[in-house]
C-alpha cells in the first residue's frame, strides 16, 4: 500500500467496481474511487466493537494533506472513546429552529396559551425569531445568536424582551424534549432592556369629561349603544378589555352583584359589582339568540374591536394619550385614594400575585402625606405664636 499523495490520487484509474487505496502511513485513511470517476477521502476506525467509516470530502475540494489532518483528528477522537460518525449522524437528524417553532406551536401555544397571548407569540415567531434563527439547527444556537437578536431590537425594548421570553420557553421545552442538553438554554444570562412602565390615571376632572362625552354620544344616537356601555363598564369595574368584550349574559349575576367569569388572564374569577355597574348592565337590552353582553352589528355576534370608538371618545374629551387599559389603572388609583388597602385592590382587580398590585403602592402614600402636611402645619403654626 502506498502513501497517499497527489500523484497517487491523480494516477488512480477508474474501474468497473468501487475500490479503495489505503494509506500505508495512517491506518484507516484511504482514497475511494467510484465507477463514475469520482474520488474521495474516507477514514475508517473502531468505536467499541463496531467498525465505522466516514467520508472526509472529494479529492477535488480537499488536498491529500488536508484530508489526512482530518483523518488524524477523527482517529484520535475514536481512541478517546468518542464516535465522530455517530455524532455526525445525530447532528444531521437535529431539527431546525423552524421545526422547533412548529412543535412549540402545536404542543404548547395551541394547548396551554390563551388566544390573545398565542397571537402575540406567533407574531413574534414569524416576524422576528424565524427570520433570524429559523435555519439554525437547535443544537447549534448559541447565546451569542440570541444576544445579537436581542441587541438588534434594542430600539423597541418591549418587543426585544418579549422575544427573549418566547425563545426561553422554546428552548426550555427543547431540553425537556431531549433536543438539547439540560441547562443549555441559550437565553440564559442575557439581561432584558429596561422598560418604561406607563401608568396613566384619569383625574376626577378628566373622568367627568369622559362621562360628558359618553352622554353626548348617547344623545346623538350615532355610536353603538353597546360600545358606550362597554366603556362605562370598563371604568366602573376595573375589568380588562377582553373580560368585558367577551362577557356573556350567563356570566352576569345581577342578584349576586357579580360577574362570574369562567376564564380570564388569571383563570376563573368573580368580579364584584358596585351599584353603578349594576345600573349599566340593567340598562343593556338583551338580544334574542345573542349570548353576548356587548353585541356587534351582525346577528348573534359580539363587538370585537373597541379601539376605534375609544379613539373618538378620547379625542372629543381632549385626552388623546389615554389608552383603554388606563381605565383599569384609574379604577385602582381611585380605590387607593378612597383608603382601600392593596390586598383589597388586588381582589377587586383579580390579581393573583402581590407584586402586580404593588405597582400602586406609591399612590397609597398620598393621603398619608396630606395628613402629615396638615398635622405638621398645625404644629408649625403653634410654634410661631
Amino acid at each position: 500500500m502506498p502513501k497517499l499523495t497527489k500523484r497517487v490520487i491523480d494516477a488512480a484509474e477508474i474501474q468497473a467496481a468501487e475500490y479503495f487505496i489505503w494509506d500505508d502511513e495512517l491506518p484507516g485513511f484511504a482514497l475511494r474511487v467510484l465507477p463514475s470517476g469520482r474520488k474521495g477521502y474516507i477514514v475508517q476506525y473502531r468505536a467499541g466493537r463496531r467498525s465505522r467509516r466516514m467520508s472526509l470530502g472529494p479529492s477535488t475540494v480537499l488536498t491529500c494533506e488536508q484530508a489526512r489532518t482530518r483523518a488524524i483528528g477523527i482517529i484520535a477522537a475514536a481512541r478517546n472513546g468518542d464516535d465522530p460518525a455517530a455524532e455526525r449522524d445525530a447532528e444531521r437528524k437535529t431539527i431546525t429552529v423552524k421545526e422547533l417553532a412548529e412543535r412549540f406551536d402545536k404542543e404548547h401555544i395551541s394547548v396551554r396559551v390563551k388566544e390573545t397571548t398565542a397571537k402575540g407569540y406567533r407574531r413574534l415567531i414569524e416576524r422576528t425569531i424565524l427570520p433570524a434563527l429559523g435555519r439554525h439547527r437547535v443544537t447549534e444556537v448559541t447565546r451569542a445568536d440570541i444576544a445579537k437578536l436581542h441587541h438588534d431590537l434594542r430600539h423597541i425594548p418591549y418587543e426585544a424582551n418579549r422575544c427573549l421570553e418566547v425563545i426561553s420557553k422554546m428552548f426550555s421545552l427543547a431540553e425537556m424534549w431531549g433536543l438539547r442538553p439540560d441547562g443549555s438554554n441559550p437565553r440564559k444570562h442575557i439581561k432584558k432592556y429596561a422598560e418604561e412602565k406607563r401608568e396613566r390615571f384619569l383625574s376626577p376632572a378628566e373622568l367627568k369629561r369622559v362621562g360628558d362625552v359618553l352622554r353626548e354620544m348617547e344623545d346623538e344616537g350615532i355610536e353603538l349603544s353597546s360600545a358606550i356601555a362597554a366603556a362605562r363598564l370598563l371604568i366602573l369595574t376595573g375589568c380588562r378589555l377582553g373580560e368585558i368584550m367577551t362577557l356573556q349574559w350567563e356570566h352576569v349575576d345581577l342578584a349576586g352583584r357579580a360577574l362570574r367569569l369562567p376564564d380570564s388572564k388569571t383563570g376563573a374569577k368573580v368580579v364584584h359589582l358596585g351599584q353603578p355597574a349594576i345600573d349599566v348592565l340593567s340598562g343593556i337590552k338583551k338580544i334574542d339568540k345573542n349570548p353576548w353582553v356587548i353585541v356587534g352589528t351582525l346577528p348573534g355576534a359580539r363587538l370585537t374591536d373597541l379601539q376605534p370608538f375609544w379613539q373618538r371618545v378620547r379625542a372629543r374629551a381632549g385626552l388623546k394619550d389615554v389608552r383603554i387599559h388606563d381605565l383599569r389603572h384609574t379604577f385602582a388609583s381611585t380605590a387607593v385614594a378612597s383608603g382601600q388597602g392593596l390586598p383589597m385592590i388586588g381582589k377587586l382587580l383579580g390579581h393573583t400575585q402581590v407584586q402586580t398590585t404593588a405597582r400602586y403602592a406609591h399612590l397609597a402614600a398620598d393621603p398619608v402625606r396630606t395628613a402629615a402636611d396638615a398635622v405638621s402645619s398645625q404644629i408649625a403654626a403653634s410654634l410661631q405664636r
